[in-house]
This record gives structure tokens, sequence and C-alpha cells, in this order.
């Protein structure tokens, strides 16, 4: 093949250079153009060559630049570079260029044609709008600095004082730990023996013979000393929750059903929430707020103590704690009727020592940073401002129950009327014998003397196996009275099964400390069987007892 074949002409090049050309007269009439830039345009060359001027394709603009500047000074020094024009192309897109023209004159000197090369812009106007929003930002950014830098003195001492507030809390808190360590601890000793000199007051008072009436003050005024005793001791641990209140009357029963939306959303889709809310609930008065934050403190927690998802039950009932019952307690708690709020969960539960410790200011059992153990403390405080009282069951892998008792509202214009409760009669035995189960030693022997001290023979059994045991060796039992929950890998509803199968027939009574509803929901107890909830006292034993016996006769 000949290589001459292979060249391109000169005017292959000039058509398809990666650049537009144009050549015009003087008066801008295009008489020459490229194929390059007639691709760019979308236009025909017999529209162009002869008929049209280059300042026709100018926007407005460029029109004007063009017969102002760029036009005499061509003219004046025959050439112009480097000018950007926007030209209108045919489907009325605006392309960017750089144009580059020289000025070709005759031999006379005149001027006789303008060649014009011209740069597709595109890609450089779209950089120079980068590289002017960069500077532009740098430039506000420079200006922020400036500000901040003339501001740095007062944001320093603002810092130094935050960050000091900040130590002086935490060293607040450090303190408020340590002592409440302090006095917790002498606190639990103190109470300890307390216990055992009130037992021992109440054994010598039941046992005191009529009409001596001195022994009967002398052991009046030890029980007054334990009660101060007592409420000394609770003051210490609850000095420093104190919060400012504003108690209004309140139905505990449509502050729950409004909470129910805001409790499901903070729960998570993986706990379930049930609310049993009792008819003819009493009012009470607390500061409403702090009754919310509470709720929502211990639904947290319960949720925390649930990871991978469980129940959530929030129940309300109207309740009485007698004297029997307050006057064990180590706080002080009048007697009479309260509006309770139980809060119970299926989650992970708590042995006893957490239980000890779990409203102390500070303690948790969650990882750093993860809570600072003040929801529970909150939620005691709140309760003991309020008159209230605050107690918790749990069971560990088996769940947790706390309840909160806020005093009844009296005279209230709204409150329904009711017949106040009876006291529980104190039906003492006929001899008839009882097998209490029961893994805690202190209240199993609790059970057992009371029940032998109102007159039943009674049998006793840490576990499911032990009591299995004692079955078969005393048939002659009339009633089984168990926790439900038990160590051992043998429960309550486990137990009581095994029973019947050796002895058909024996009736059994139930304890739990959680909320009844809450158990029956659990799937632990089925309807009709006969319960009674921690804590008891020792009337309400009596009487529950005596029930369950005197049905099963019939």
């Amino acid at each position: 093949m000949d290589p001459g074949a292979l060249c391109e002409t000169a005017e292959e090049l000039y058509e398809s250079a990666p650049c537009g050309y144009l050549s015009t007269l003087p008066d801008g009439t295009i008489i020459r153009v490229n194929q390059t830039f007639l691709s760019w345009i979308g236009m025909e060359r017999n529209d162009l060559v002869g008929h049209r001027c280059f300042q026709d394709l100018l926007n407005v603009g460029g029109k004007i630049f063009y017969d102002t500047h760029f036009a005499p000074l061509l003219r004046m020094q025959g050439f112009v570079n480097e000018i950007a024009f926007d030209l209108t192309c045919a489907d009325g897109r605006q392309l960017p260029v750089l144009a580059n023209t020289v000025q070709k004159l005759d031999a006379a000197g005149r001027p006789m044609v303008h060649r014009i090369t011209l740069f597709n812009a595109t890609d450089r106007r779209k950089y120079e709008r980068e590289l002017l929003l960069a500077r532009q930002k740098a430039e506000q950014a420079t200006e922020e600095l400036k500000r901040l830098n003339e501001t740095l003195e007062e944001r320093v001492a603002q810092e130094v004082a935050e960050r000091l507030k900040a130590e002086e809390a935490l060293r607040q808190a450090q303190k408020m730990e340590a002592v409440g360590q302090l006095t917790g601890g002498i606190a639990h000793d103190f109470n300890n023996l307390l216990t055992i000199i009130v037992g021992n007051i109440e054994l010598i008072q039941r046992r005191l013979p009529e009409g001596n009436e001195r022994l009967q003050r002398a052991t009046d005024h030890a029980m007054e000393a334990t009660r101060r005793a007592a409420t000394l001791t609770q003051r210490l641990l609850a000095f420093s929750r104190r919060q400012p209140l504003d108690p209004k009357p309140i139905d505990a029963n449509k502050l729950v059903a409004g909470m129910s939306e805001l409790l499901r959303r903070t729960l998570g889709e993986t706990v379930v929430l049930e609310t049993v809310l009792a008819g003819g609930l009493w009012r009470t008065q607390a500061d409403p707020n702090q009754l919310e934050n509470a709720i929502v403190n211990l639904a947290v927690n319960a949720r925390d103590a649930m990871p991978n998802g469980g129940k959530l039950t929030i129940e309300t009932a109207n309740t009485r704690l007698d004297e029997a019952y307050v006057e064990a307690l180590a706080e002080p708690v009048p007697p009479g009727q309260y509006v309770r709020v139980s809060v119970s969960d299926t989650g992970t539960g708590m042995d006893k020592a957490t239980m000890e410790r779990v409203f102390e200011p500070f303690f948790t059992t969650k990882e750093a940073g993860k809570g600072t153990g003040l929801g529970l403390s909150q939620v005691y405080g709140f309760v003991r401002q309020s008159n209230g009282h605050v107690w918790i069951y749990s069971e560990l892998g088996e769940g947790t129950t706390i309840k909160i008792y806020l005093p009844r509202l009296i005279g209230s214009d709204e409150e329904p009327t009711e017949t106040p409760p009876q006291k529980p009669e104190m039906v003492k035995g006929a001899g008839e014998t009882i097998l209490v189960v029961e893994d805690e030693p202190s209240l199993r022997a609790y059970s057992v003397e009371a029940l032998r001290d109102l007159g039943y023979r009674v049998l006793e059994a840490a576990d499911g196996k032990g009591a299995l045991a004692v079955v078969e060796q005393h048939p002659e039992i009339h009633l089984l009275f168990t926790d439900v929950v038990l160590t051992g890998g043998m429960n309550g509803r486990v137990l009581a099964e095994e029973v019947a199968r050796r002895k058909p027939g024996v009736p059994v009574l139930y304890t739990t400390g959680y909320t009844a509803n809450a158990i029956v929901h659990h799937g632990r107890l089925d309807p009709g069987m006969h319960l009674i909830g921690k804590p008891y006292t020792y009337a309400e034993l009596a009487a529950k007892v005596r029930s369950v016996l005197d049905e099963a006769q019939f």
C-alpha cells in the first residue's frame, strides 16, 4: 500500500480538529467553519457560511462585550486571546468557550480576515465554579476562625467553669456514695439487731398474762424505743434524697393508661406491655410528673433486664397495710389504705445481695457508661417523700416485681364511695397438718412459727425434693403451702403436681412476691388456684389458710 494514502490531508485535519475554527470578515460574517464547531452548536454549514455573523451566536452579554471591547481591542492590537464567550446552540443550550482571535491584513494593511480558534470550556467553567466555591468556604472558615479566636478567652473561661462544676458534682457524687455505703452498712447491722429485739418484744407481748400492766408498759416503752431507733436509721439512709414536689390528686388508672403509648415506644418491639387496671380504684395524692418518671424508670430497668424480650405488667390495686405489716418495716410507714402500682417483668432477676442495695444512690449492676444508678434511687426517694412505701421481690432467672404504695386520698369529691375493708379475722386452726415449702430460711421460719402459733401442726422443707420426701413419710398432710419459685430445679407448680399424684385431693396454697395478675398472665398459675402474695401479715396468713382448708372440706 502506498504510505501516502495513509496520511491525512490538511483539510481533514482542519475539519476534525479538537477545537473549533472559524474565519470571518471584519464585520463578523462567517466565511468558513470546521465540522467540530458545527457539531458543538448543532447547526449546518450552509446555515452559517455567508449568512450569520459570529456575534449573532453569542448571548446578549457576549454581543455587548463583542461590540464594546472585543472588536476595538482586535482592531487596535491585531489579536485577542483567552476571551470567554457563551455560544447559543441550536437547541438553546449555552456552550462556554474560550476564543483566540488573529486579524489578517492585506498588502495595504487593511483588515481582511479574522481567524478565530475556539476551545470548549465546559470542564474549565465547572472547575472554576468549584474553585470559587472552595475559596468561599475557605474564606468562611477563616472568618469563623477569626470569630473563634476573638471569643477564645471567654470560651476558655466558660469551659473552665463547667469543668470545675463537673468536678464538684463528681466529688459530691463520690461523697454521697461513700456516705451511703457507710450508713448503709451501719443501718443493715442495726436493723438486724432491731429485728431481733422487735421479734422478741412481740413474743413477750403475746405471752404476757392479762393484768400485768407494769410489764405491758415496759414492753410498750421498749417497742417505742425500737421504732424511734428504726426511724433514726431510716433518716440516715434517706437524708440525701430530697426533691421539690408538687402533690396533686391523681387517678393512677388514668395516669397509667395515658402513658401506655409512651411506654410501648420506650420498651421497643421485643417487650410486650400489659396493663391491669383495678375497677373502683381509689385516688391518691402525689406529684404526677414524678410518678410518671418513677414508672418510666421502672419500665426502662425492666427492659434492660430483658435483653432478649419478655413481658412487662403494670397493675393497679387498692390495698391496706395493717399495723402488723408496717411494724416489721425498718422505715416509718403509717398503716392504712394505699393505692398500689406494681411493675413486674420476666427478666433476669436479682439475687438477695443485689436487692439489698438496689435503691442505693449510684448503685448499678450495668456496665460502665450504661447507667447512673440513680433511677431506682429516684423512685425510692419520691415514694418516701410522698409518705408511701416501695417493696421489691425478685428471683434469678424469673423476673422482678416492684410495688409502689401511695396513701389513699381521703375527702376527694370524685372519690368513689366504698365500705372500709374488714380486718382479717384471726381464725385459729384445728390441729390440721400443713407442709410449708420455702427456700428462704428466715421466711420459712416465720411462716412455720406463725402457723404453729395459730394451732396447726407444721412440717417444713426447703425445696421440692425435700418436700416429696416429707409427703412420703406423712400421708396425713391437709395442706401444701409452697412458694411458686423454688431452688433445686422444681418450682411450686411442678411440686404441687407431684404431690397430687402421690396424695390426690390435697389443697395447695401458693405464695409469691409477684402480683397475682402478673403471675397468672405469665402462665405460672391457672385460674382458680389459691395464692397469697408476699409480703403477708400474720392475720392475712391466718385468714387465707383457714379459707383454703374450709373450702377443701366441701
